[in-house]
């Protein structure tokens, strides 16, 4: 998918997720893949609850500002998982 030049990125990740076809040796290509990775642009809530509703793994660091927000409150809101070999 193209953009312009200057819009942000994030934005398009759903519907590039969506188009992703991963073709094995037979049968039908698959269309979750296991991971995503990408950096910090994509820590949006949108993009993770995208993936956890399709059971996709999130390799994406948090924003400083997200996990600061997240701290405030009693609970400390529940971090999310970032798996730095993967």
């Amino acid at each position: 998918m193209l953009s312009p030049g200057q819009a942000a990125d994030s934005p398009r990740f759903i519907p590039v997720m969506d188009k992703i076809r991963v073709r094995g040796p037979v049968g039908r290509p698959r269309t979750r893949p296991a991971a995503a990775a990408g950096d910090k642009a994509y820590s949006s809530r949108a993009n993770r609850a995208y993936l956890r509703r399709r059971h996709i793994k999130a390799v994406i660091p948090e924003k400083a500002d997200q996990a600061a927000n997240r701290k405030k409150g009693r609970r400390g809101g529940c971090p999310v998982s970032h798996d730095t070999d993967l």
